[in-house]
């Protein structure tokens, strides 16, 4: 049996690290193999183009460069990880995926969607199964992340950078009601993990897998 691709979204401070690892276990549970992975990341590569696009000491780059690093590193993400798993018959549980690219580059830096999305169909042909996307307001989020210690490069743009995320990620939830479930965030971890998992769980029952 191919395996599935399952992606978890959101802006900064969203807890996605913590969610991450709840739908790991609950995966696991139902007896599924996972293969948990990020983006920009994932390969020795893809870690090394993420560490160029987070380092503040290239605050000067500009947008059209970090959009083609980020489909860099995912090209050679999906080529030697999610693909070999899916067809392993592996459940890949990725920190996000492309959807991040449509939020940050493209409503966070301004570059076209149909630039991005030409740019996808080439380098990253493989579409989630289901995609969770962890919202929450931009202050909260920054709060949050800001309580984590010094800021890359990306966390150091203002509010106003990060409202243009946050829109452009539930416009293309808005989009594709089908694949994505939103998860309110602004909510204590104990609330958010819970209904993360009841996604998975539903996701699980309704393809007829898992234990």
């Amino acid at each position: 049996m191919k395996g599935r691709l399952i992606t978890l979204e959101g802006g900064e401070g969203a807890g996605k690290s913590t969610v991450l690892t709840a739908l790991r276990e609950r995966l696991a549970a139902r007896g599924l193999d996972v293969v948990v992975t990020r983006e920009p990341g994932g390969t020795p590569f893809s870690e090394a183009a993420r560490a160029l696009m987070l380092d503040p000491a290239y605050r000067g780059i500009c947008a059209e460069s970090e959009l083609l690093l980020a489909f860099a590193a995912r090209a050679q993400h999906v080529r030697e990880l999610i693909v070999p798993a899916l067809a392993a018959g592996r459940w890949v549980l990725s920190d996000r995926y492309t959807d991040a690219s449509y939020a940050y580059q493209g409503g966070g830096r301004g570059q076209p969607l149909e630039r991005i999305a030409a740019l996808e169909a080439w380098a990253a042909p493989v579409q989630p199964d289901l995609t969770l996307l962890l919202d929450l307001p931009v202050a909260q989020g920054l709060a949050r992340a800001g309580a984590r210690g010094a800021a890359d490069r990306i966390e150091s743009e203002g509010a106003e950078f990060f409202e243009r995320v946050r829109s452009a990620y539930r416009e293309r939830a808005a989009q594709q009601p089908a694949r994505f479930r939103i998860v309110d965030a602004s909510q204590p971890v104990d609330v958010v993990r819970t209904a993360a998992i009841a996604h998975i769980d539903a996701f699980l029952d309704a393809a007829g897998v898992g234990a």
